[in-house]
């Protein structure tokens, strides 16, 4: 039997094996079904923390406690923060690692779609294993990407072992304006964005929608805090979705945001900041438009600066008057970095986001927004008086190219793990 043939009936067994398992058992049904093909000691799973600075590890437990776990039902998630060891770096670098832990060889298959760091794949072996043992568990892996996006849209317990505390209702409201995934690879860019929230939660939004030709992107910030300032951002952000996904231009998706904060807007919270962008994947062409909102920042040549735009008012503010727009034409190795005011308020001012954007050309967007995100903490924190939102595009040119990718990710784009352990050390 060829290889080919091979990953064909192992793809065909992991499905059904999926199909027949409760959502909540998916991914155990992927993980036995690899395990008992390599004669496994163990497969464990670790998804990604929604902090971004750990991974948890999801156990099944009907009776007792288990240490340093959270609890729920018979459920324990267990919190294992980076610390710059092989886990992390088989995230960050995405690639495969191996490591001898005494008499058994522990294979760690970081577990990705389109860049989106999703979790770690772990599996225990008795014997060094062989290239192609390390290729299967590389394809196991990323089959088990496809089998968690699948499957957490039916149950709560993925995102339950992702919160490392409780969210308020204003929190709640904020998560489900962001999208899916905060990161995108494609043939012509990489994007990522984050969000720092304060614990009043500050109404920040990011949001993106690539289309055939198209990549729409959007960063706002509605204006006060609490369940107010997260109902203004869901009206925002409801009406650039719809007036998007109608077809409009950009700057009838400006207007319908405008229209939707006046005529609907709670008291004491009315109106928002935002930047909207359309970027023509086919000439590296961004069309903006800026409603408020503080300048972008371009990486180019080692170099940051602002980008200078026209003035536009906040949506909510004054109907009728039009909106201007404006284009900024991108070339290949560009660094586009959106954020909301968050990082640049009182503590924050002292990150000097443009200078520390140099020293990070180097990195993925991905470990990009996680460091920028762990900065602001550091300096402004370790509670927020504002939310901090972050949105990086990087762009490549090439739409239409063929796209390397292995295992759900292009391994050329990664950061190398002594890039970010040297750029962690300096900041």
């Amino acid at each position: 039997m060829t290889n080919k043939e091979m990953s064909g009936v192992d793809l065909n067994h992991v499905l059904l094996a999926v199909e027949r398992a409760a959502p909540v058992d998916a991914v155990e049904a992927v993980t036995r079904t690899i395990g008992v093909d390599l004669d496994a000691w163990w497969v464990s799973f670790l998804v990604a923390d929604m902090s971004g600075r750990a991974l948890v590890r999801l156990v099944h437990v009907p009776i007792g406690d288990v240490p340093g776990g959270r609890r729920q039902d018979e459920d324990v998630a267990m919190v294992m923060p980076f610390d710059g060891g092989p886990q992390e770096q088989a995230l960050s670098g995405q690639q495969v690692l191996v490591e001898q832990v005494g008499d058994h060889h522990v294979v760690r298959a970081p577990v990705t779609q389109r860049g989106e760091a999703i979790g770690l794949l772990e599996i225990a072996l008795s014997a060094a294993p062989t290239d192609a043992v390390v290729r299967r568990v590389s394809r196991a892996a990323h089959t088990l990407a496809f089998v968690v996006i699948a499957n957490r849209r039916h149950t709560d317990l993925f995102e339950w072992g992702q919160r490392t505390s409780p969210f308020t209702l204003a929190a709640e409201i904020q998560r489900r304006l962001l999208p899916a995934s905060f990161t995108c690879e494609a043939d012509s860019f990489t994007l990522s964005a984050w969000l720092e929230p304060t614990a009043s939660i500050g109404g920040d939004t990011f949001d993106y929608s690539v289309a055939r030709d198209l990549l729409h992107l959007s960063v706002t910030d509605a204006v006060g805090h609490g369940v107010n300032s997260a109902l203004t951002a869901t009206l925002c952000v409801g009406a650039l979705r719809n007036a998007r996904r109608r077809g409009g231009t950009l700057l009838e998706q400006a207007q319908a945001a405008d229209d939707a904060l006046i005529d609907n807007a709670p008291a004491g919270s009315p109106f928002a900041t935002g930047f909207l962008g359309r970027l023509d994947l086919s000439t590296g062409a961004l069309a903006v438009v800026n409603g408020g909102h503080p300048t972008p920042l371009l990486l180019r040549d080692g170099v940051t600066q602002a980008v200078a735009l026209p003035a536009n008012r906040p949506f909510g503010v004054l109907r009728h008057k039009p909106y201007l727009s404006a284009e900024i034409e991108l070339q290949p190795g560009d660094r586009l970095v959106l954020f909301t005011d968050g990082m640049l308020e009182r503590g924050a001012a002292d990150l000097k986001l443009a200078t520390r954007l140099q020293h990070l050309s180097a990195l993925h967007p991905r470990e990009v927004v996680r460091l920028l995100g762990d900065l602001v903490l550091e300096v402004a924190g370790p509670v927020l008086p504002d939310d901090a939102c972050l949105l990086v595009l990087d762009w490549h040119g090439g739409h239409g190219g063929a796209r390397h990718t292995a295992a759900g990710a292009d391994p050329s784009r990664a950061s190398s793990p002594s890039s970010l352990v040297r750029q962690r050390d300096n900041c």
